[in-house]
């Protein structure tokens, strides 16, 4: 069953009125020159981040140290291949040390290297066995529960 009602419900409509000076394009918003102005890295900030990349620096502790602290939102967005070059160069400069040390003779270098970069490893294996070989048998497994106090 449905209700009808006798007098339509209507929505008031209230009219705004714009004042004079806002009808004016300049007046309100963004205008031109407005803000801080977007970030531009300079060279020597890039070199800056790739050092600090490459010496292990976290990224938080990296933003801070560039101009008076930047967000890590904005060091990556300008900084990645930095970050990443900076990376590399460090692990490739330490990987040539390593593999001059091992060439040269020195043997701590040379099983970390046959370890890490040849999967070299040193393991022992434990078998546990019965009498003669056999498997170990089981006969009563039994669980003991010590309550204190």
């Amino acid at each position: 069953m449905a209700i009808k009602l006798e007098k339509p419900i209507l929505k008031s409509k209230k009219t705004k009125t714009v004042p004079e000076k806002a009808q004016d394009p300049n007046y309100g918003g963004a205008r031109p020159g407005a803000g801080r102005p977007a970030f531009e890295p300079t060279a020597a900030e890039r070199k800056q981040v790739e050092a600090l990349s490459g010496y292990g620096l976290p990224i938080e502790q990296i933003g801070a140290l560039v101009r008076d602290g930047i967000h890590i939102d904005t060091l990556r967005a300008h900084f990645s291949s930095e970050l990443v070059s900076g990376k590399s160069k460090a692990n490739a400069q330490v990987g040539k040390t390593l593999f001059q040390k091992v060439m040269a003779g020195d043997t701590t270098a040379a099983i970390w290297w046959s370890k890490t970069q040849m999967r070299w490893a040193e393991t022992q294996k434990h078998e546990l066995t019965g009498a003669d070989g056999a498997p170990l048998e089981f006969t009563k497994i039994e669980r003991v529960v010590i309550k204190n106090g």
